[in-house]
């Protein structure tokens, strides 16, 4: 690490600069990664100001101890000369023809899971079911009839294999003129029925089942704003899109993420991104062999031990001993003292940002939008505070992402965010200690999976009073998907203060009753449409005390009114 001073240096980076040039304001560098190497000539604290327009990453820009004390922000940042700053890893598509009203480009040897038309998500085209009579095999399946024209490029979907599970899985071969023989990759197939089995009021399951989707190949493009990318020619990929309405291909800015990381910082510490867009980011794993497996939230299976879990009489549910986490487009580990203030993560394959491990880390006043996974992940790090955000139609591809995700912190606060429209839960925080959850709104969360709620809290949070969490102050409303619990305390959760929250339009409200039981859990002072699982006898471990059913509307809305006013961002977020 370079000695620190008081000395502030400025370098410039816009997209018509010039990396043999010294970083001035008339002459600026043409790439961050040619400011950050100047910046580790220098003794003191270094500012890299961005000027206007997309600045196409070809690598992932990576800081080590060595940029400490780097700052990355918008040109003018926090003034009305702000200017616009996109950094992106994506690639413009051009060189279309037109066949049959389907645009078609040859894009070498690049992989697509996500395409971008003007700015907005293409969807990967796809039907809900396979075709006929199925029968189910060791390996795949057995169909009468197929006429599919890329059949190693289709990737199948199941969505609820678990209540609050989404998996994927490619198919390897298809064979034969009928019957049809479906063979899926390994060993995700196989890990699939060896993980997702489960027994619950007498009906018992065993592996994946049927699929509910069926994505990407030609002979499933039939909506406008879809796409399919074939691979069946080495090194000619073609990519396939079906325009909308007005669309022309020589007035139209289509772009693929390319890079799966954008920036990766390891052991830095003083870092500062301001006001910037990173966009176009892809994560291209799922689509190998191993697949998809998910479980619960960000984690997935990739072989090795599974448990059985026991909950009731008779039912049991297999899980992983250990699971891996869907990554982060902009991943920070073992860092400290890092501030992300006023940017935008959109049109990412994964999550937008990750932190492991580390300390005293912030992302405050941001927007999160378009995203295959969840917004912010937080893992094993302390003193970290996540405020001021909205994050809104996150969780585009893997359906089990929360908005917000901590598990494992020690002082983390979440604060006065907006989590709207997003497919599970909208705050979800694992084991830890000291975790503020507070005056934060979420609205239409569980949108697509069920069992989870607008804030989800699982296992022991803290070991006394002096270290529990607090969940108060939010308001949770419109919990939309059957079986969902707004405010969700779950799995043996333990030190929790759950109080002045307000609930509404939810399957159910709350939960008391869950297993392994709940410990050292007050819910105080809350209000509700509904009574809570389980609050006409609350069990030994929890103090429900001063709570307020509220079946009146006029009641209700003059409640939410007044918690409203007090929750979500309280800054505009870009």
């Amino acid at each position: 690490m370079r000695e620190r001073g008081y000395v502030m240096v400025e370098f410039h980076v816009a997209p018509s600069g010039d990396d043999a040039s010294a970083g001035t304001a008339k002459r600026p560098f043409a790439t961050m990664s040619q400011a950050r190497d100047a910046a580790r000539q220098v003794d003191g604290d270094v500012v890299v100001l961005l000027r206007a327009g997309t600045h196409v990453l070809t690598e992932p820009l990576t800081l080590t101890a060595a940029d400490s004390g780097i700052n990355f922000q918008a040109y003018g940042y926090g003034t009305d000369a702000q200017e616009k700053v996109i950094i992106s890893g994506g690639r413009e598509v051009t060189g279309w023809r037109v066949t049959d009203d389907v645009w078609l480009a040859e894009v070498g040897e690049l992989n697509a899971r996500q395409l971008h038309v003007d700015g907005r998500r293409a969807e990967r085209a796809g039907i809900d079911r396979l075709p006929g009579e199925v029968t189910t095999t060791s390996t795949g399946y057995v169909v009468d009839s197929l006429a599919w024209q890329s059949p190693a490029d289709v990737e199948f979907v199941y969505r609820g294999v678990y209540p609050w599970t989404e998996a994927r899985c490619p198919v390897a071969t298809v064979t034969g003129d009928g019957p049809v023989k479906i063979t899926m990759v390994q060993p995700a197939f196989a890990w699939a029925n060896d993980l997702y089995n489960s027994s619950y009021e007498g009906q018992n399951s065993h592996g994946p089942g049927l699929p509910t989707r069926l994505e990407n190949d030609a002979s499933f493009l039939t909506e406008p704003g879809t796409f399919v990318l074939d691979r069946s020619r080495v090194g000619r990929h073609l990519l396939r899109y079906l325009p909308r309405e007005g669309e022309h291909p020589q007035h139209t800015t289509a772009v693929v993420p390319v890079l799966e990381t954008l920036l990766v910082a390891s052991g830095t510490t003083e870092v500062n991104l301001r006001g910037l867009t990173f966009a176009d980011a892809t994560w291209l794993r799922p689509g190998d062999q191993r697949g998809f497996l998910h479980y619960h939230g960000n984690g997935f299976y990739e072989g090795g031990p599974i448990n059985k879990i026991t909950f009731g009489e008779g039912a049991w549910v297999m899980v992983p001993a250990e699971s891996s986490l869907i990554p982060a487009c902009l991943q920070f580990d073992d860092c400290a003292r890092v501030e992300i203030e006023g940017c935008r993560f959109t049109r990412m394959g994964a999550a937008g940002v990750g932190f492991s491990r580390g300390s005293k880390l912030a992302v405050r006043g941001c927007g999160f939008d378009t995203l295959s996974a969840s917004a912010i992940t937080v893992t094993d790090a302390s003193t970290v505070l996540i405020a001021d955000n909205r994050v809104h139609h996150v969780g585009l591809e893997y359906s089990g992402s929360p908005g917000i995700s901590i598990m494992g912190t020690h002082g983390c606060t979440v604060a006065h965010n907006e989590i709207t429209d997003v497919p599970h839960c909208g705050i979800v925080a694992g084991t830890g200690e000291g975790t503020r959850i507070l005056r934060n709104h979420t609205a239409r969360t569980m949108g697509v999976l069920a069992d989870g709620g607008g804030v989800y809290l699982s296992g022991p949070q803290g070991t006394s009073a002096e270290n529990n969490a607090v969940v108060g102050g939010n308001l949770i409303v419109d919990t939309r998907t059957p079986y969902n619990f707004g405010l969700y305390t779950d799995y043996g959760a333990a030190w929790v203060t759950v109080e002045e929250n307000v609930v509404l339009r939810a399957d159910n409200t709350a939960v008391l009753t869950v297993s392994p039981p709940l410990e050292h859990v007050v819910y105080r002072n809350n209000y509700w449409d509904a009574d809570p699982v389980g609050a006409a006898d609350p069990p030994a471990g929890v103090t429900y005390e001063g709570n307020a059913t509220l079946p009146d509307e006029d009641e209700l809305n003059a409640v939410t009114a007044a918690l409203q006013a007090k929750t979500g961002p309280r800054r505009t977020s870009p």
